[in-house]
């Protein structure tokens, strides 16, 4: 087997389409355009949401709210979910990820108060809620806050 062999398979190399080649290629006169008009024209381009010169939806729709461009958008772990952890272990970010409870690169984990904790556990995360904090320090372990040196 060498370069001079190969071959591509069936239906991987797609000639292009002929246009303006005469009627019998089926792609003659107009050239698939159809007749006169914008799009028939040489040169045409449209933009994206360019509705022929109505006013476009974007700009009729009324703008809603305020969006915070400085909002970090929270990934919670309930304290439920906790109990798979070993007992007397230290609990990260990172092995919120290997444990499939966060998603990679999306903002900071904040642990939420839902559910008991039989375990205790050094949990180390970008926040915790009130009851989240209580009920950890309730079953002996720790919530350390991320850049944080209190416990």
């Amino acid at each position: 087997m060498d370069l001079s062999t190969l071959k591509n398979t069936p239906g991987a190399r797609k000639s292009r389409k002929r246009v303006g080649r005469g009627p019998g290629s089926g792609h003659g006169k107009t050239s698939g355009k159809g007749h006169k008009g914008q799009k028939a024209r040489k040169g045409h381009k449209h933009k994206l949401g360019f509705e022929g010169g109505q006013m476009p939806l974007v700009r009729r729709l009324p703008k809603r709210g305020f969006k915070n461009p400085n909002r970090v958008p929270w990934q919670t772990v309930n304290i439920k979910t906790l109990n798979r952890f070993a007992d007397g272990s230290q609990v990260s970010v990172g092995d919120f990820l290997l444990a499939g409870l966060v998603h990679a690169n999306c903002g900071g984990v904040k642990i939420l108060g839902t559910g008991d904790l039989n375990r205790k556990l050094t949990v180390t995360a970008d926040a915790f809620s009130a009851s989240a904090r209580a009920k950890i320090e309730a079953a002996g372990g720790s919530a350390i806050v991320v850049g944080s040196t209190q416990e």
